[in-house]
């Protein structure tokens, strides 16, 4: 059972004078010199501090003798979440495309204003939704054998061209996940740096694994039917300038190095949250999981980052524990602090 992120009052003040929306719905505001509870990302001026308190649901506010916000609607959020939830539901069962004005439908508001909901609470519209599952659909199938073609029709894709077209640029494509890596060629080396050895591999498409203290057995573990290749002259200057985005992390995620991940859906979204942390900055996994649009999915949050093949470039020591430690690390906590260092030092 996953749980909401384990924030201090501290912390939750720093998310209302952020009017950071992104906690909407994990706790509220309530103002008790003007009688009132907001959301965290309601736009009023913000109140004092002494006359702060913060309360983990509305009912608890009303029960203090609160009254919810008319501006930003804290009472309409158990609303606004039971539609998304709903919504959800009938995505993820539908055996064809839903329209937007049915998801309207469903839930009461009109297709615009739900789709702005939606949005919000999910990190995706409903249409990227929907397309997400299907590729998810198609390449678990892809996981578990049979004809790609069929895989790709069984998802609910009306023809293969539009698999790889949600396919495009995201790497691997749909035969090489089905068959981990069969046909491709993955060119390595290990690169001394001042964290350890680094395992450093790419296909002609990207960076593929960034690991430290790791070699060929490794790295054939990750991709057990490729063709293994020692880096020769033409991944010299990739290879140089990953080498130098480690050695300065605090520049990793901007260094315009191509990358060539496999995953899922939802794997892929957590890797989009990890690059968008700042440098110097860390995030707790509860508040990675709100960066997605859903705050109490601490524990899949941490799994899909446990995933991440590629080191520092798909930046996972960014995210730390709820009570402020280290948390896990594949490659140690000791290269972990030193990564963090380095970047709030910068």
């Amino acid at each position: 059972m996953t749980t909401k992120p384990q924030l201090t009052d501290d912390d939750r003040w720093r998310i209302a004078l952020a009017k950071d929306r992104r906690f909407d719905g994990v706790f509220v505001t309530g103002v008790h010199s003007t009688g009132i509870y907001c959301r965290p990302s309601c736009p009023a001026r913000a109140p004092k501090r002494e006359n702060v308190q913060f309360y983990a649901t509305c009912e608890a506010a009303e029960e203090a003798g609160l009254r919810a916000c008319k501006r930003c609607a804290p009472d309409q959020q158990s609303r606004e979440e039971g539609a998304v939830m709903a919504a959800l539901k009938l995505l993820r069962e539908a055996e064809e495309t839903v329209s937007l004005e049915r998801l309207g439908q469903l839930t009461d508001y009109s297709p615009t204003h739900f789709q702005r909901i939606f949005t919000r609470a999910v990190g995706l519209s409903p249409a990227a939704y929907q397309r997400a599952l299907r590729r998810e659909r198609a390449e678990q199938a892809l996981g578990e054998g049979g004809s790609v073609t069929d895989a790709i029709y069984e998802a609910g894709y009306g023809a293969p061209s539009r698999f790889y077209e949600d396919r495009r640029g995201s790497g691997m494509s749909a035969g090489d996940w089905k068959d981990g890596g069969k046909g491709r060629t993955v060119h390595w080396a290990v690169v001394e740096t001042t964290l350890g050895d680094m395992l450093v591999a790419a296909t002609d498409k990207g960076v593929c694994c960034l690991s430290f203290n790791e070699g060929e057995e490794e790295l054939r573990a990750r991709f057990p039917k490729a063709e293994l290749v020692e880096a020769g002259e033409d991944f010299r200057e990739l290879f140089a300038r990953v080498t130098a985005a480690v050695e300065n992390p605090a520049n990793a995620t901007s260094a315009d190095i191509p990358l060539d991940v496999k995953g899922t859906a939802f794997q892929q979204r957590c890797w989009d949250a990890l690059r968008q942390i700042p440098a110097g900055e860390t995030r707790s996994y509860g508040e990675q999981a709100a960066m997605l649009g859903n705050p109490t999915a601490s524990r899949a949050v941490g799994g899909a980052n446990g995933a991440n093949n590629i080191a520092v470039l798909i930046p996972c020591h960014r995210v730390i524990a709820a009570d402020g430690g280290l948390g896990g690390y594949a490659y140690g906590t000791e290269i972990k602090a030193e990564l963090l260092r380095r970047e709030q030092d910068d």
